[in-house]
């Protein structure tokens, strides 16, 4: 008989995307795959964004955060064994975590820190590898990397992370932006050394502390905000971008030379890239960030059960656009 699992999936509905509990059979590991108890995961936009099935009568298990132990591995896993706590991002092409038990290959998955509880380490896996790689792969930065990063939405998920990666790991300068006291505070406690209002003046206010400009830039939030961006970036300078952008206005940083990085963390997963395992190793050193104290968790609210309401009430939280850090849905 096949052993089955408890799931959410989403349907379409009159009104939109509806949570649905499910349940599905237990996956069996390919060659490199871990199988996951899942324990917490962590809602992101991208999974608002990508649960509508691609039929109607059809469903779609999405979440792309999860932290959880592992109960089998592949023929050819070598980084893990059963019983070992992970933490991970999956993939954006295979299923997602928010099922009971769930297919990961090892190499894009880090190890839970230890100081952390599951639900805790589930709000750090995709917005660690995206504001790491957007820093250190697409920016180039470094220990010895000096100037002004300004971060856009400072206190979102990935925001927060940017901001205690910069700080951390570079000599860098951190301007973060926010629009309420409440998310200004979490960006300074995340590391940003300033905060100005993204709602209010910010050419004005960016300027008012850093008068030639900025070097680096990070957008979440792109479509309208090109020309402000190019009025704030230095002549040869860089904007890191992981959002969806039509270009209008991209002509605004050209006489500039503006270098535009655009980034999505699945792209190593989603093509298999040689260097996939480059993402268990900066979550493993994330992971020890955490442990010495480094690094901290993002997680601002929990739900309790995993099940179609929570993650529903997850995705309207998420969708509502005015998050601070991480929410975070745990235990079955």
């Amino acid at each position: 008989m096949t052993e089955l699992m408890r799931a959410v999936a989403f349907a379409q509905s009159q009104s939109g995307e509806s949570a649905l509990d499910v349940e599905l059979p237990v996956p069996t590991p390919g060659p490199h795959d871990l199988l996951v108890r899942v324990q917490a995961v962590s809602v992101n936009p991208v999974d608002t964004k990508a649960r509508r099935p691609a039929a109607a009568g059809e469903f779609k298990v999405v979440g792309y955060d999860a932290a959880g132990t592992v109960v089998a591995t592949g023929s050819e896993v070598t980084l893990y064994e059963v019983g070992e706590d992970v933490m991970y991002a999956g993939a954006i092409n295979r299923p997602g975590t928010n099922s009971q038990f769930h297919l990961v290959d090892q190499r894009i998955v880090g190890p839970k820190p230890a100081s952390l509880s599951f639900a805790e380490a589930a709000a750090l896996p995709l917005t660690a590898i995206t504001a790491w790689e957007v820093l250190f792969d697409r920016l180039r930065l470094g220990p010895a990397s000096t100037g002004t990063l300004l971060v856009v939405a400072a206190a979102g998920g990935v925001g927060s992370m940017i901001c205690q990666l910069a700080r951390t790991m570079t000599d860098l300068e951190v301007i973060g932006t926010a629009s309420r006291p409440a998310s200004a505070e979490w960006a300074r406690t995340m590391g940003a050394q300033h905060v100005v209002d993204h709602h209010g003046d910010l050419v004005a206010e960016v300027h008012a502390l850093a008068p030639s400009g900025v070097e680096y830039l990070f957008s979440p939030r792109t479509p309208g905000n090109l020309d402000r961006y190019a009025e704030l970036i230095k002549p040869f300078g860089h904007l890191a971008v992981i959002d969806e952008s039509d270009g209008a206005g991209l002509m605004s940083l050209k006489s500039k030379s503006v270098a535009w990085h655009w980034h999505s963390m699945f792209t190593r997963s989603v093509y298999g890239t040689p260097d996939m395992i480059e993402q268990h190793r900066l979550l493993a050193a994330v992971s020890s960030m955490v442990d010495s104290g480094g690094l901290r968790t993002t997680l601002a609210s929990e739900l309790s059960p995993i099940n179609a309401a929570n993650i529903q009430q997850a995705h309207q939280q998420v969708s509502a656009g005015s998050m601070i850090g991480k929410v975070v849905v745990s235990d079955w």
